[in-house]
């Protein structure tokens, strides 16, 4: 590669900090060899990626171009990797992997039965978290693998691709609440009644784009939510695959406008930490057509 790619990461991360120095820190590298590698980039490039002339250097508009294009390199590096894992040969002693509730997949089973008898001897590690909580999770390397409800941007050092199931997500109140026999219920009406809502996103975007509550309580989980909601404390958000298996009979679905709602799921990872041969296999089975069967295998390939 004619540029390096500590360059080239060093300015996907500043630009996407918003600053070297946080760059630097995420990168455990110090503030003069961030700007000195974005600074011989510019050069390499023969255009200024970056306006210094503020105390909080900006993209220029060609670096904001550029930015797109950097992160097309990196995501082509971090699939290189990938397949230099598959055909290595590499196999991770641990494998972690974080779910969010929102994915429910009518092949998990299958495709979990077919881990277990393709690395019968692996540590497998199975961890729960929601949206920017997950994303931490792979970022940090507690987990090696996330399935988290897709979002519009990742840090640059987070790789995803989406999943081919949805999940759906309405919302939902015990059977004596007040709302439970409203018909066409409005945001307005639901603004007057206390929402129930996951304490990681709230300050985000809400519920997966639930409307805003004069009252709301928290939760870190939606199995949490629904159990709140069971206890008639509120409406909440929360993925019908769980009420279905968990709650029928104690909770009602809301006729509420813009309900239910189809959310994609992303499968994420880290470009830091390239997978194992068990981790490469896992992502590419949850990232097959949901048509395609997965192939249970008695032996490790070789």
């Amino acid at each position: 590669m004619r540029h390096s790619p500590e360059a080239l990461t060093a300015f996907a991360e500043a630009a996407t900090l918003g600053s070297f120095s946080a760059a630097a820190r995420k990168l455990g590298k110090s503030q003069s060899t961030v700007s000195s590698a974005i600074a011989n980039l510019e050069i390499d490039l023969g255009i200024t990626l970056f306006d210094r002339s503020s105390r909080k250097p900006g993209l220029t508009e060609q670096g904001k171009v550029m930015l797109g294009k950097v992160q097309e390199i990196l995501a082509a590096s971090d699939r290189l990797d990938r397949a230099a894992s598959q055909l290595g040969g590499g196999m991770e002693p641990r494998l972690s992997v974080v779910w969010s509730d929102t994915y429910q997949s009518d092949r998990f089973e299958e495709m979990l039965l077919a881990f277990e008898n393709r690395f019968p001897d692996l540590e497998f590690e199975c961890l729960i978290a929601e949206h920017g909580d997950l994303v931490s999770l792979v970022q940090t390397g507690r987990a090696h693998i996330g399935v988290v409800a897709a979002q519009n941007a990742y840090p640059p050092d987070v790789g995803s691709a989406t999943i081919a199931e949805q999940s759906e997500i309405t919302l939902f109140v015990a059977a004596a609440h007040p709302l439970a026999g409203m018909q066409d219920i409005t945001p307005d009406v639901l603004a007057n009644f206390r929402a129930l809502r996951l304490a990681t996103y709230i300050e985000e975007q809400g519920s997966q784009g639930a409307p805003q509550s004069r009252r709301a309580w928290s939760a870190p989980s939606y199995l949490m939510l629904m159990e709140m909601a069971v206890l008639g404390f509120g409406w909440a958000a929360i993925p019908r695959w769980m009420v279905t298996r968990f709650a029928t009979g104690k909770l009602v679905e809301l006729n509420a406008r813009g309900w239910p709602r189809r959310v994609p799921v992303d499968a994420v990872w880290s470009r830091q930490r390239p997978l194992g041969r068990a981790g490469t296999w896992l992502l590419q089975e949850m990232l097959a057509p949901a048509v395609a069967p997965v192939t249970a295998s008695a032996t490790q390939p070789a």
